[in-house]
């Protein structure tokens, strides 16, 4: 049998990176993150994090330090032409979840929180250190050479498990699969800058300056422009898109600086009042828009940007890679726990009957039934609002110099319409995501009646979120979440459910009843907050084959 090193080897220390090895880490794997990068990378690129994002992340005991870093009401002004319309994004019409709001924030101060975490579990990211090569083995598992950038020599690594976080020129993506999409003729310009008041008589118009504290957004017929107050070299940060030029740079790196007056251009062009002063950082970014046609071959993975890039739309990258982290983390521990136990005799059982085999292929082979489907919709979805935001396609431009000046005096009434903005942030959030289709999602249920409050209710549907709702346990009125936020399988019981063996339990397997949700009925939910197991009663052979089949061990 294989002598591994570690169980999991993290290649790349983005927030997928960091959040994956934080997911494997809580749930028993031995892990290690290297990056080829000597320093964090600054400036960032995202800054904006989804409601849902921050429900995957309670349970890794984060959240609280993301929100101190950053903004849960962020104020906007749409610029349409000759019209300026407020917009302030504060609690919006979210039910059923303890962060009703964006939240917007760096990545920079995101990697910082998520290393920090990994730092204090005893996991230090590995920073300049690369994978040069790696193999798959045949007996299971990989190796990896690694080397260092002060010149030493060379590693070797024996891991379970490495996942590929390295970003859209992935290497290990390359022994996965093939990366399948295309190529924008547009490209992103960023800059960190000072702004100055903006007058003179091309303006016609006395000295002004950009409110500050507020994010400017411009939809116009040559595309977007954004000037957001959250820079990092500089007070401001500014987004913008045009023509991607002839030097054709690497695909989603950072390329050479943009001259100020280039940048000046494109502020004057969108009719902003405002002076670029200082540039302290730019830079060019070609995008594209692709996904990997495998998401894992044998113990080898991709996650983020390795598995999928696309248009800076919606704020889908940073979020989405979290997604991902967040769903594969807890698998790959699992997997490693029960590779680390010893294989039971042949016809051994658990007491029950039940085999005490080590989890097949189901549990890992569900990373990519479920995430690659979901990112393919998210890869849909931003390239259409990229399309309709920021293509200088004739419709597209025609679109938007057609369309805005007639929805401009219908936004301020749309905006109102707080039911409306959730639902868009519902689905730009990915709270409507079900993993329904899942091996690992599992009905006993053949027809269901709904009950006030109940688990039973239609709708929860194994592979579906479980909604943060009020629940009383042990006599106390408690968010659902707030039970759900650590580590672990959880298994609801509703009022009248016969215990949960012990022999089932254990420190990752955790039970409640919940005393105002009568019924006799149980519901499993998985570490990343979905539904898994659904009965009408507590079915031990079921939920013993269900944690079986996740790795765990029943005793």
């Amino acid at each position: 049998m294989t002598d591994f090193d570690v169980d999991l080897l993290v290649v790349g220390a983005g927030t997928t990176g960091l959040a994956l090895a934080l997911e494997a880490v809580d749930h028993g794997a031995v892990v290690r993150v290297v990056e080829r990068r000597p320093a964090p990378f600054q400036p960032s690129r995202a800054v904006v994090m989804h409601p849902r994002t921050l429900e995957l992340l309670r349970p890794l005991g984060v959240t609280d330090a993301l929100l101190e870093l950053g903004v849960t009401s962020p104020s906007m002004r749409l610029h349409l032409r000759t019209r300026v319309v407020p917009v302030s994004i504060e609690q919006l019409a979210l039910a059923g979840t303890a962060f009703p709001h964006l939240l917007l924030i760096r990545q920079a101060d995101v990697e910082a929180v998520l290393a920090s975490a990994l730092a204090e579990r005893g996991v230090v990211v590995e920073r300049g250190t690369e994978v040069v090569r790696l193999a798959r083995l045949g007996q299971g598992g990989a190796r990896s050479v690694l080397r260092t950038a002060d010149g030493g020599p060379d590693e070797d690594v024996l891991c379970r498990f490495l996942v590929g976080c390295d970003g859209p020129a992935s290497l290990v993506r390359r022994s996965v699969g093939g990366f399948l999409g295309g190529d924008y003729n547009e490209e992103v310009v960023l800059a960190d800058v000072e702004l100055g008041p903006a007058g003179g008589e091309s303006r016609r118009v006395a000295p002004v300056m950009l409110e500050k504290g507020v994010a400017h957004v411009v939809l116009a017929r040559r595309g977007l422009v954004f000037l957001f107050n959250v820079g990092e070299r500089a007070r401001w940060r500014m987004l913008a898109t045009r023509r991607a030029g002839e030097d054709r740079q690497p695909l989603g790196q950072p390329g050479p600086p943009v001259p100020q007056e280039q940048l000046q251009g494109l502020v004057d062009e969108a009719g902003l009042p405002a002076q670029i002063t200082e540039v302290a950082w730019s830079a060019r970014v070609r995008l594209q828009h692709r996904i990997a046609s495998r998401f894992s071959r044998g113990p080898l993975f991709v996650a983020g940007d390795a598995a999928h890039v696309h248009s800076p739309a919606g704020a889908q990258g940073m979020n989405a890679g979290i997604h991902d982290a967040v769903n594969l983390g807890w698998k790959l521990a699992f997997a490693a726990a029960a590779g680390r136990r010893p294989v039971p005799a042949p016809g051994a059982d658990d007491g029950a009957g039940l085999s005490a085999a080590r989890p097949g292929s189901a549990l890992l082979d569900s990373y990519a039934l479920e995430r690659r489907p979901a990112d393919r919709a998210v890869l849909r979805l931003t390239h259409a609002m990229y399309w309709a935001e920021a293509s200088l396609h004739p419709l597209a431009q025609l679109g938007r110099a057609v369309l805005v000046p007639v929805v401009a005096p219908l936004l301020p009434w749309l905006i109102r319409q707080r039911r409306l903005t959730a639902a868009g942030v519902r689905t730009l959030a990915q709270f409507r995501l079900r993993y329904t289709h899942s091996p690992l999602s599992m009905d006993l249920r053949a027809s269901l009646t709904p009950v006030q409050g109940g688990l039973a209710r239609r709708g929860l549907r194994p592979g579906s979120r479980v909604a943060d709702t009020l629940v009383r346990c042990e006599g106390r009125r408690v968010r659902l979440h707030a039970l759900l936020a650590r580590p672990g399988v959880h298994i609801l019981l509703q009022a009248d459910a016969r215990p949960v063996p012990e022999r089932m339990l254990g420190p990752l397997v955790h039970s409640y009843r919940l005393d105002d949700r009568p019924g006799t009925g149980m519901l499993v939910v998985r570490p990343d907050g979905y539904a898994a197991l659904r009965a009408p009663v507590l079915d031990e052979l079921h939920l013993a084959a269900w944690l079986r089949m996740v790795g765990l061990p029943v005793r």
